[in-house]
């Protein structure tokens, strides 16, 4: 029988999951002293809710769940539609939208929401790509202004300090820029969703990439596709304090609400003590779901964000038939865990005990060790001592307590290679 897990997917021994926990509690310290309050929603959703139209590429992703109560057998030509009623969630935000349009008269105003929990999408497994993975998603719901966006930023960039993950940078831009480049560059309106799941391409497909895509599928002609290069070619790099007059200069038809909400959140983190953070013209975001600015945080270390997020204004009307004003943040769990690789080490105490050792004497002891707060775990004798003791230290033991009957010796430190 065939003992591997399912392909795209991991088992995770007690090594990895004590870097796992140790992260989350240094993510969920922080978010608590932000005001955040964690929620849980279910994996499964309704695949009318998932098929939306706002989950971007990741539509395609779904893990579709068939009805109950089919024969074994369907008839030839029957559509999927009538044989698939649920789905895996592929994000935590469709499932928070939802949560809020039910709970809403019972959630404080603004609703900070703090989830963790896991996602599964059908990638072509790769190296940091699974098909089950971990999101760690924070959300304002409720604020209209940038100050869900500028808080956002702070408490995730603080969290991932927290977990121990240094020299980030946060990238800036927004949805409604995007939107204006689109227009002024002479892109039909019907065709922005795709320009701007093919620019955020970009950075692996390079230039030549886009432009080939977006003349082969799109239709888009060289011209326009040399105004888009060369309008956001000039835009990168810009000086944060002249953010404004720039993007006027480049976009004269950029709302003023725009400018207005960049320049406070340029303002507003330009304050932030240790934070880097820069305007990316190339930034999009995949789903489809945003509509205002949008970010992500990038680490040298990893091949791409290990965090992102922006504002999404309308998806929670779709469940309550009125627009409410809703921005998160979802730190990519698993590449933030890759990139921390270890945990600080745990005080842990093996009650090593002989066989005939009276099982309420070795409980008693391990109960008295544990009052310390320390990890506290009896362990039966066997085999050759010494290779007993290195096993213990493999398994993350860091001392041991040797009990015959009748007697209880000292605690030693496993790392004493003199014991």
């Amino acid at each position: 029988m065939d003992l591997t897990p399912a392909r795209g997917t991991r088992d995770l021994l007690p090594s990895a999951v004590a870097v796992r926990d140790h992260v989350l509690a240094r993510i969920t310290e922080v978010y608590r002293r932000y005001g955040y309050q964690r929620i849980e929603t279910p994996a499964l959703e309704n695949i009318e809710r998932l098929q939306g139209g706002q989950g971007g590429e990741n539509q395609k992703l779904i893990y579709q769940v068939l009805r109950r109560g089919l024969e074994p057998r369907v008839a030839a030509g029957t559509p999927l539609s009538e044989l698939v009623d649920l789905g895996l969630r592929f994000d935590l935000t469709v499932p928070l939208s939802r949560f809020y349009g039910a709970n809403r008269a019972t959630l404080p105003q603004p609703f900070r929401s703090f989830q963790f929990g896991p996602v599964w999408r059908a990638e072509r497994p790769a190296k940091g790509r699974y098909r089950q993975f971990y999101q760690c998603d924070i959300d304002v719901l409720g604020e209209p202004s940038v100050l869900a966006e500028v808080e956002l930023i702070e408490a995730t960039s603080a969290a991932l300090a927290a977990a121990g993950l240094s020299g980030t940078t946060v990238r800036v831009s927004d949805r409604r820029f995007l939107s204006a480049l689109a227009e002024r560059s002479g892109v039909p309106a019907e065709g922005w969703d795709r320009l701007f799941i093919t620019l955020d391409k970009l950075d692996k497909i390079g230039w030549a990439g886009v432009r080939t895509e977006l003349s082969d599928r799109l239709g888009i002609d060289d011209a326009t596709i040399t105004r888009l290069q060369e309008t956001i070619t000039g835009l990168q790099g810009l000086d944060a304090a002249k953010l404004t007059d720039q993007l006027s200069a480049a976009l004269p038809g950029l709302g003023d609400d725009v400018l207005t909400d960049l320049t406070t959140t340029a303002g507003s983190l330009a304050a932030l003590p240790g934070l880097t953070w820069e305007f990316d013209p190339t930034l999009v975001r995949g789903m489809g779901y945003y509509t205002g600015q949008i970010f992500e945080v990038t680490h040298p270390a990893s091949g791409g964000s290990v965090a992102g997020g922006g504002r999404y204004d309308q998806l929670v009307g779709r469940f309550l038939g009125t627009e409410v004003p809703a921005c998160g943040f979802s730190i990519g769990f698993e590449r933030i865990v890759d990139l921390l690789a270890t945990a600080p080490a745990r005080a842990a105490v093996a009650v090593l005990y002989e066989a005939d050792t009276p099982i309420p004497s070795v409980l008693a002891i391990a109960r008295e060790l544990r009052e310390g707060g320390r990890a506290v775990s009896p362990v039966r004798r066997s085999g050759k001592f010494g290779a007993q003791l290195s096993r213990l230290e493999e398994w993350g033991f860091t001392s041991f307590v040797h009990v015959r009957p009748g007697e209880t010796g000292p605690e030693r430190d496993l790392g004493d290679k003199a014991r």
